[in-house]
């Protein structure tokens, strides 16, 4: 398997630039790799996403759409490239897409400006197009596998049973929140606040859903990275509820903790604090540690 790292992901890019008529990437700035690559082109104001493999091909088609449909909504969020033919290039079947570059943060997002971009969301009738459902843990095994060799087996073995033991509990959630249009990764890292107010970024896990999954991100990003218990209060105040309360909850965060100790496993390869956080998270589940900080990636 090759590996994705920013020299292939720059190789990638060049040659989704060439097919779309965009001018050469040199000097392109990345500004994250995970399941994407994203760059900023500088000139055109463009920035650029390279998915890790061909299988986030129907995610990008998806994420483009859904990104259509809430713009015409009235929903603040990032703009597909207009000058380009609808759906993901793709290079040697990595899917890339192309958004409008955003004009400079005033300042860094906090929960609270999530808050009301989730209400809204949240009060959105169902789309014409079709949304799947809010899979946390579909790609786990992907995930793993990615990282085979390179982390303890019995690490591996020990995510893959609360996978399967949180995947039986969740059909029989009863939720509080009407089910409907979710984000899917709420996180203020996913707002960006400009001249004109939040835009809500990174489209690629909207579903239909709990939306009790958009407000346990929040509240195991209180728990578990670091969020300040006064920003959080904001964010259940601006939204009107703390997920917290709700009998489900620990179910819907198990879930989402496999996930996120998983989703680091295929970033181990070739990188040391990777691993070292991958191990991290793992004691601390095996252990029931639920205070344990963990950092992100």
């Amino acid at each position: 398997m090759i590996p994705f790292d920013e020299g292939r992901a720059r190789l990638l890019l060049a040659r989704a630039c060439t097919s779309a008529g965009l001018p050469g990437p040199d000097d392109a700035r990345l500004l994250a790799l995970g399941e994407n690559a994203v760059f900023d082109l500088g000139d055109p104001a463009v920035v650029a996403k390279v998915g890790r493999g061909p299988e986030l091909q129907e995610r990008a088609r998806r994420e483009l759409a859904v990104a259509h449909w809430l713009a015409g909504q009235g929903v603040p969020v990032v703009r597909p490239h207009r000058e380009l033919p609808p759906g993901p290039q793709l290079a040697d079947g990595h899917p890339v897409t192309f958004w409008h570059r955003l004009d400079p943060a005033v300042r860094p997002a906090r929960p609270a400006d999530l808050a009301p971009l989730l209400r809204t969301l949240h009060r959105l009738p169902a789309p014409p197009l079709p949304l799947g459902r809010r899979d946390l843990l579909a790609p786990v095994e992907r995930w793993l596998a990615g990282a085979d060799g390179h982390v303890d087996p019995a690490d591996v073995d020990f995510l893959r049973r609360r996978r399967d033991a949180f995947a039986a509990a969740l059909p029989d959630l009863s939720p509080h929140l009407q089910p409907g249009v979710i984000h899917g990764d709420a996180l203020p890292r996913n707002v960006h606040v400009g001249p004109d107010g939040p835009v809500l970024l990174d489209l690629e896990t909207v579903s239909h859903d709990l939306r009790e999954h958009d407000l346990v991100v929040l509240a195991l990003s209180h728990d578990r990275y670091g969020v300040p218990g006064e920003e959080y209060r904001a964010f259940t105040a601006a939204y009107g509820w703390d997920v917290r309360d709700w009998p489900g909850f620990a179910v819907l965060r198990g879930a989402r903790e496999t996930a996120s100790a998983s989703w680091v496993a295929q970033q181990a390869p070739g990188n040391p604090a990777a691993l070292a956080e991958f191990r991290r998270r793992v004691e601390s589940l095996r252990e029931g540690a639920t205070g344990v900080r963990w950092y992100p990636f």
